[in-house]
């Protein structure tokens, strides 16, 4: 029997003109590559499991958190890295946001103000809290049922 492992929640960042996130949409699932092989951004990809929801975000030109995915697999070296440093994680697509959320409207939300992400939002992974998870949720149309778990 496998140990029960509690969620975690992450924003990963991508640049819409290199990738789109409606790509993972038309896909279904798919490989994450937007890592990198920056040692500090690789002891975050290693912290990723399974399971694990991830808030979806555009940079640059849009600057919003866009929708909505799921982990389907532990973080594995990248078999198109020749140097064998890159790490990818596999993503499967959960659900758009009604509205995406501007990076400008989580700034100004006192609820949101410790986001590590806000330190420093280049970064292309950044782990998120379960309350900051459910406010961008709340502020992106997303609001549970009674009795309904959040996506």
């Amino acid at each position: 029997m496998e140990p029960i492992v509690e969620r975690r929640y992450w924003i990963l960042v991508s640049d819409p003109r290199q990738y789109h996130w409606d790509t993972l949409f038309v896909k279904g699932k798919e490989m994450w590559r937007g890592a990198g092989s920056r040692p500090a951004v690789k002891r975050l990809v290693k912290q990723l499991r399974r399971g694990d929801r991830v808030l979806a975000y555009h940079g640059t030109p849009d600057r919003w958190v866009y929708a909505l995915a799921e982990v389907t697999r532990d973080p594995y070296v990248d078999p198109g890295d020749p140097e064998g440093k890159a790490m990818i994680i596999d993503l499967r697509a959960v659900e758009r946001l009604p509205h995406p959320v501007r990076l400008a409207d989580i700034k100004l939300n006192p609820l949101l103000r410790h986001m590590k992400f806000l330190k420093n939002p280049r970064l292309p992974i950044s782990p998120v809290t379960e309350s900051e998870y459910r406010e961008v949720l709340r502020m992106g149309g997303i609001v549970p049922s009674p009795g309904m778990p959040l996506p």
